[in-house]
């Protein structure tokens, strides 16, 4: 079984040489890149699985950068930056990456994220679900990530994205708490302050408001998290 490809893409070199060190001795094979321009490059000559990224990077940054890394649906994207505001944190969510953490971080912590999303990258691609939801004359196709309007408008959704609103539609009807969500789509717990799930329930929200009047289809539930309310066809 061939070995996940990690791309670290940091243009200081001490925090490369440690992140190479430390993600080569837990078994993966480690590319490096200093910018966008070598970041395309190893994306071009190899198979990338995950790609760790700073935000403050020579030429256009890691934000920039981000939005076209993620239009790949089975591209992990971790966000490691010494930029701390929580606007920086939540624009960097809004993209599409699939975990942000600071500058200094705990190495254990940032392989074990590493490691969840690798194995939600792999869970995506090899399971078999339902081919095609249809709600409110929606269609999501579970396999291509894709959700398709009532207008016949294509998007393709970012992994979380995907995940939290099929974990929504299956449980149509009842709340999922925010803890449920931030499990299924990052393999983690709910930690204080974190807006992640929010902000995934504000960019599907942002999907569905294509349709000018079209009914709400999730609920936010104040004090225990959200629930889907569409018409689900069985």
């Amino acid at each position: 079984m061939q070995k996940p490809h990690i791309l670290l893409v940091e243009d200081e070199e001490v925090t490369r040489f440690n992140l190479h060190s430390l993600f080569e001795a837990e078994g993966y094979q480690v590319s490096e890149a200093v910018d966008g321009e070598s970041m395309d490059k190893q994306l071009q000559q190899n198979s990338i699985n995950l790609v760790i990224m700073d935000i403050n990077l020579p030429g256009t940054n890691g934000l920039i950068l981000a939005k076209e890394l993620k239009k790949n649906q089975h591209l992990g994207l971790i966000f490691l930056t010494g930029r701390d505001s929580d606007i920086d944190k939540v624009l960097g969510l809004e993209i599409g990456a699939d975990d942000y953490l600071t500058k200094p971080f705990n190495p254990q912590e940032l392989t074990i994220r590493a490691r969840n999303i690798l194995n939600r990258i792999n869970q995506t691609a090899t399971e078999l679900d339902e081919s095609v939801i249809k709600f409110n004359q929606w269609t999501l196709d579970c396999h291509a990530r894709k959700l398709t309007s009532p207008t016949g408008e294509v998007v393709s959704i970012p992994r979380g994205e995907f995940r939290a609103l099929r974990l929504l539609i299956k449980n149509s009807g009842q709340i999922v708490t925010r803890q449920q969500l931030i499990k299924e789509m990052t393999g983690r717990d709910l930690r204080s302050n974190d807006r992640t799930v929010d902000v995934t329930i504000r960019r599907l929200r942002k999907h569905f408001e294509v349709i000018e009047n079209g009914p709400e289809l999730i609920n936010t539930i104040h004090g225990e998290g959200y629930r889907f309310v569409g018409s689900v066809e069985q």
